[in-house]
């Protein structure tokens, strides 16, 4: 039996940068968090400890420091496919490379002064080959939603370990994970209007969240991708991962009150989790899009 090196990758996580604009007395923050993974002719430095053909993840890390200076920060995805494209068209033995950055929210209160969001962030993830193809996946983490009635769950499987009771009227909460695939991003991108597609993929995500009346997270979860897809051409691909953050009703009797629909107990774990995928049916290969 042969032993040979397989897929590999290496980099340079967690970088933050926040990067100030000064228009005068007006500031403009940026702050993210990006990570490097790099790919190409590495086997010698895996099997020989040779490290010629390795770019060292700390001058990874200077890189995006010197393109902020330099380029600044402004479509989170246009700052990470100007990264991936650096590094393959500068590094020969660097044949692909992936970009992740997160993004992180800061509320203006004056001309240069911000206060942090407090949970939701925004994301991407480019991949970018030497040949010159690329793939952008722009996401959000930890959008929290919540639907106070409209929601029901009834008619699922019961079995001898089912204690669950039928519910025709519940609250019905999340935190919203989504990803979604640009289709023509990797030909376009420094024209793209990244910004006007993430708020438009936002308030399509909320819209079918609110205006769907429930009957299982699962029917949600489609409603939004599908609400997605039908709003907007230049995403062929939504991934969706939904906690399902349970209210409980307290039991009041005890105490001579009744109960209807309006004290819960808001349970942090364990949760259902939905996960899902909602495209078109002639979407390209996604390749390694989501990785």
């Amino acid at each position: 039996m042969t032993v040979v090196l397989g897929p590999n990758r290496y980099g340079k996580a967690e970088i933050r940068v926040v990067r100030v604009t000064r228009d005068g007395d007006v500031h403009h923050l940026k702050d993210c968090n990006v990570g490097i993974s790099l790919s190409g002719d590495m086997t010698d430095v895996h099997l020989n400890g040779g490290n010629a053909a390795v770019l060292p993840t700390d001058s990874q890390k200077n890189t995006v420091y010197a393109f902020a200076k330099k380029y600044g920060i402004g479509q989170i995805e246009e700052f990470a496919l100007l990264l991936a494209r650096h590094f393959t068209g500068s590094q020969p033995t660097i044949h692909h490379a992936r970009v992740a950055v997160q993004e992180y929210s800061w509320e203006r209160q004056g001309p240069h002064s911000f206060v942090r969001s407090a949970t939701e962030t925004r994301t991407c993830v480019v991949h970018h080959d030497r040949d010159g193809g690329s793939t952008v996946v722009s996401g959000l983490q930890d959008l929290v939603l919540l639907n106070s009635t409209g929601s029901e769950f009834h008619g699922f499987i019961e079995d001898e370990y089912t204690t669950l009771r039928p519910a025709t009227d519940r609250v019905l909460a999340t935190t919203v994970n989504a990803r979604w695939r640009h289709t023509a991003a990797s030909d376009h991108a420094m024209s793209y209007d990244f910004g006007k597609s993430y708020e438009e993929v936002r308030r399509c995500l909320v819209e079918a969240f609110a205006g769907t009346h429930s009957l299982s997270l699962q029917q949600t979860l489609y409603a939004m991708g599908e609400r997605v897809l039908a709003a907007r051409e230049e995403i062929c691909e939504v991934r969706l991962a939904l906690p399902n953050k349970h209210h409980f009703l307290v039991d009041l009797a005890p105490f001579g009150l009744d109960n209807d629909n309006e004290v819960y107990f808001a349970a942090d774990r364990p949760y259902g989790l939905i996960e899902g995928t909602v495209l078109h049916d002639d979407a390209p290969a996604a390749g390694p899009a989501w990785d």
